[in-house]
């Protein structure tokens, strides 16, 4: 089966045609503007289209074939993901319109988080509030956390995916059993441009006694927080050349990433029950080896330890643990396209 997969994001869409043995035919990355329909014809012909969706809800935790009910469903889903699920949407309508034939498949960043333990999935909060509200964590890159579980092939697995937007995973023989990120993708680590964890009384005192808005606020924990908010820049590659420098912004901003990606990881390994393999992925996780040299250099009360030659020559799939320790240490590249393939022909099957 040759699969169109469609990659919507915030302000981008990555189209990629995988043939039956998982080989790459053809690739597109499109911008805003560009006309989505005549890009599906030219790269060439699918016999299924499979279209990554950041929320899946309660309802939707297994890949589903795309009917009207199903794009009603997830146009609902919008207010818990209002940055990524239109932008989705969209691609599923200018795909179903250039192949209107085409079975399309939904794939979702949440379903690998659907099966998370009640001890992790809910929030301390009124019975009364949860009862009326869908107030649990979803948990989200879900698709990528699944592939580099997979690649790892080890039993007890903390999944780190560190990009734009960063979370890790705890997976045990391929169930996930906990994550960082919950109701929305704002909790868990520091990222880009994101906040992470934050006290909900600090939010609450700004409000009360602050001239910020809730948009304000809103703005502020989405786009401008992070390694923006501490170092000036979201470029993990210029906070670390400005660290290396000295500058004392982009030292502590590192220092906090860090200190929270280490607690992070001990807390995975922690709802595992010990560690049998540690993995790097996304586009810091798979291209910055001072930040999985500085990670894994608290962690070795886990039994992880780098070749550091091995972590410095890293790309693509790589073995980057020393030799003969209890954990292994790994980076796997990033293949949402080859989970979301998978899935489509799982639901296709």
């Amino acid at each position: 089966m040759r699969v169109l997969v469609v990659n919507a994001g915030s302000s981008s869409l990555k189209l990629r045609l995988v043939g039956p043995d998982d080989e790459l035919l053809g690739t597109r990355d499109l911008e805003p503007g560009d006309d989505v329909e005549a890009a599906v014809g030219e790269l060439g012909e699918a016999d299924a289209s499979g279209h990554r969706v950041v929320h899946g809800g309660a309802r939707f935790v297994d890949p589903v074939v795309i009917d009207d009910a199903v794009v009603a469903g997830l146009e609902e889903l919008t207010a818990l993901a209002p940055l990524h699920q239109p932008p989705a949407l969209a691609a599923i309508a200018a795909v179903r319109r250039a192949a209107p034939r085409q079975p399309a498949v939904a794939c979702f960043d949440t379903a690998f988080h659907a099966g998370l333990p009640a001890a992790a999935a809910t929030y301390a909060l009124p019975q009364a509030w949860r009862e009326r509200w869908p107030l649990r964590r979803y948990g989200f890159h879900g698709l990528s956390h699944a592939w580099a579980a997979r690649r790892a092939g080890a039993a007890r697995v903390v999944t780190c995916h560190l990009g734009a937007g960063a979370s890790l995973a705890a997976v045990r023989d391929g169930h996930c059993l906990d994550t960082t990120m919950g109701f929305t993708p704002l909790e868990g680590l520091v990222m880009a441009t994101r906040s992470g964890d934050v006290d909900p009384g600090l939010l609450l005192w700004l409000l009360e006694h602050t001239d910020l808005s809730e948009a304000d606020v809103s703005e502020g924990l989405e786009h401008e927080a992070g390694l923006q908010g501490l170092a000036g820049t979201a470029d993990m590659r210029e906070v670390l050349a400005a660290a290396g420098r000295g500058e004392p912004r982009a030292v502590l901003a590192i220092d906090v990433y860090v200190h929270r990606l280490r607690a992070g990881v001990a807390a995975m390994a922690a709802a595992l029950g010990g560690l049998d393999a540690l993995v790097f992925t996304g586009r810091v996780g798979e291209r910055a080896p001072e930040v999985r040299s500085r990670t894994v250099a608290g962690l070795g009360f886990l039994g992880v330890a780098l070749d550091e030659a091995a972590n410095a020559a890293a790309g693509g799939d790589a073995e980057i643990g020393a030799a003969g320790t209890p954990a292994r240490t790994l980076v796997v590249e990033s293949r949402e396209d080859l989970e979301i393939a998978r899935g489509v022909r799982s639901a296709l099957a």
